[in-house]
C-alpha cells in the first residue's frame, strides 16, 4: 500500500513533512504544495525532501496542479474542509485523507492504539494516558498524534505488539475513513472550532468518526456527565465504558475523596497536583483506558502523583511576591476558560482575548465571581473590554499582552492570581498559541528577576 502511487499533500507543517517524507521513501511520486513562500519553511526539511526527489510548490495553490492523475490527496490538518483541492479531488474520485489515516494503514496489524479525543483535556489525558502505560510497558508504548508526533514519524519504531497512545484532533477526524482505536476516549464535547467545521452539528459528527469505525470487540470510554457526549455516541457498536465526576456509576467515580475504578478504590483527588475537577475527569478518563491494559492501581497513582501537568494548558508558572502565575494559553475557546476560572477560589486578574472569532464572552459570567480585573488583548480587546464593563469589572485594554504586564504591577496584590486564559486563539499575532505562552513565561522570569536583584 502506498507504493508506486501519484501523491498530491496539501500542506506542509509537522504532518505534511512526515508524510512527504515516507512516501518519498516507499518511492511514490510526490508532491508537496504549500501557501506559505519557501522562505517561510525549515530549510534542513525542504532541503531533505527535495533530495528524496519530492516536487516543491510553495506560494500558492495552482489551479492545475491537481488533476486526475494523481491516486491521493494528503490533506493536512490545519487546512479548510472546503480548499479548492479537496473539493476538486472529490469531484475527481481522487481519495482524500490525512497523515493519520494513511500511517494507519501502514500499521502491523496487531499494533493496539488508545485514540483519545474531546473539546478539553485530551492532551492531558493523553499525556497522563502515554506516562502511565510507559511506566506499565516501557519502550512498547509510543506517543503520537495531535499532541506533536505525527504517526507516519515513529512508524520505523513500532513493532508487532506495540501500544500507540494518540491525540485524536476534530481536524484529523475530518479525513478519517479506515482509522480506529481499539481503546477510544472522549474527553467532553463542547462548541469549538466552529469557524472550520462550519456547525457545531458536524464538529460533533467529526469527533465521533473514530469510534464509529470501531468493531464490536473495541471499547469506548465516555465522560458520563456530558450529555452531547452521550447523544452522540449512544449508537456505536463497541463496548461503552463510563466515567463520572459526579454520579456514583458502574465504571470509573468517586466517593467522597477518592477515585473508584468499579470497586476499587485507585487513589485520592488531593494526591493529583493539577488544579481542578476537570483534571479529576482526566485523570480518571486515563485509569479507565490503561485498566483496559491490567494496569495496577499502584502504577496509576504512583504516575498521577507526580505528574504536574502539560505546558501551556493551566500550568504554573511562578510565584513573585506572593502572586502565582497561570499560563493557560491553550484555551482557546470559552469553554476552556470557564474551566480555568473554576479551577481558583482567590482573587484573579486574567488576560482575556487574542484573534477576534465572535467569541461570546457573556458565557463566561457565571464563572467571573473571583475575578478582580481584566487585561483585554488581541484583535477583540475592545469586545472584551465592552464585555469586562458590562459586568463591573475593572479592565485595562492594549493590544499585546507585553504591555498588560506593565499594567500588571499596579493592580497585584499578594495572595492574587494571575492567569493567561485568553478564551481566545492566537493567529491574531502569533504563529501558534505555545509563543503567546512562552512570552507570558518569560515576562513572568523577567518580573522574578526584578524583585530579586
Amino acid at each position: 500500500m502506498f507504493q508506486n502511487n501519484k501523491i498530491l499533500i496539501l500542506g506542509m507543517a509537522r504532518s505534511g513533512y512526515g508524510a512527504a517524507k515516507l512516501l518519498a521513501e516507499r518511492g511514490n511520486i510526490v508532491y508537496l504544495n504549500e501557501a506559505k513562500t519557501e522562505d517561510k519553511m525549515d530549510p534542513v526539511q525542504v532541503k531533505e525532501l527535495r533530495d528524496l526527489g519530492v516536487n516543491l510548490v510553495f506560494g500558492s495553490h495552482p489551479d492545475d496542479l491537481l488533476d486526475s492523475s494523481f491516486d491521493y490527496l494528503i490533506k493536512n490538518p490545519g487546512v479548510p474542509i472546503d480548499h479548492k483541492y479537496v473539493l476538486k479531488a472529490r469531484s475527481l474520485g481522487i481519495e482524500v485523507i490525512n497523515e493519520v489515516e494513511m500511517a494507519y494503514r501502514l500499521l502491523p496489524e496487531d499494533v493496539s492504539i488508545i485514540g483519545i479525543t474531546g473539546t478539553n483535556g485530551k492532551t492531558t489525558t493523553t499525556t497522563l494516558t502515554y506516562e502511565i502505560m510507559h511506566r506499565a510497558f516501557g519502550e512498547k508504548v509510543h506517543l503520537a498524534g495531535n499532541i506533536g508526533y505525527p504517526l507516519s514519524g515513529i512508524l520505523d519504531e513500532v513493532k508487532s505488539g506495540d501500544i500507540i497512545v494518540m491525540e485524536c484532533s476534530c481536524q484529523q477526524g475530518e479525513n478519517f475513513i479506515h482509522f480506529h482505536p481499539h481503546v477510544g476516549v472522549v474527553t467532553n464535547f463542547s462548541p469549538a472550532h466552529i469557524d472550520f467545521m462550519k456547525t457545531y452539528d458536524y464538529y460533533k459528527e467529526v469527533k465521533s468518526r473514530m469510534f464509529y469505525n470501531q468493531s464490536s470487540d473495541d471499547i469506548a470510554i465516555m465522560n458520563y456527565d456530558n450529555n452531547d457526549v452521550m447523544e452522540k455516541l449512544e449508537d456505536v457498536i463497541s463496548i461503552k465504558k463510563y466515567f463520572s465526576s459526579k454520579e456514583n456509576i458502574d465504571g470509573c467515580h468517586l466517593r467522597g475523596d477518592y477515585i473508584y475504578y468499579y470497586n476499587e478504590e485507585v487513589m485520592n483527588i488531593n494526591d493529583i497536583k493539577i488544579k481542578g475537577m476537570h483534571n479529576v475527569e482526566n485523570v480518571m478518563a486515563a485509569t479507565m483506558a490503561c485498566k483496559e491494559y491490567g494496569v495496577s492501581s499502584e502504577i496509576i497513582k504512583e504516575v498521577v502523583s507526580s505528574f504536574k501537568g502539560v505546558e501551556h494548558r493551566l500550568e504554573y508558572v511562578d510565584t513573585v511576591n506572593g502572586v502565582e502565575y497561570y499560563n493557560d494559553t491553550e484555551a482557546t475557546n470559552i469553554k476552556c476558560a470557564q474551566i480555568a476560572l473554576s479551577s481558583f477560589n482567590k482573587p484573579t486578574i486574567i488576560f482575556l482575548g487574542g484573534l477576534e472569532r465572535g467569541q461570546d464572552f457573556n458565557e463566561l459570567t457565571p464563572y467571573m465571581n473571583n475575578v478582580k480585573a481584566i487585561i483585554a488583548i488581541g484583535t477583540c480587546r475592545e469586545r472584551v473590554a465592552e464585555y469586562a464593563r458590562s459586568i463591573n469589572k475593572d479592565v485595562y485594554v492594549y493590544e499585546h499582552l507585553v504591555d498588560g504586564f506593565d499594567k500588571l504591577k499596579d493592580i497585584v496584590t499578594s495572595g492574587d492570581v494571575v492567569l493567561l486564559s485568553p478564551a481566545s486563539a492566537s493567529w491574531d499575532q502569533y504563529k501558534e498559541c505555545e509563543v503567546r505562552g512562552a512570552e507570558f513565561k518569560e515576562k513572568v522570569k523577567e518580573l522574578k528577576g526584578e524583585v530579586n536583584e
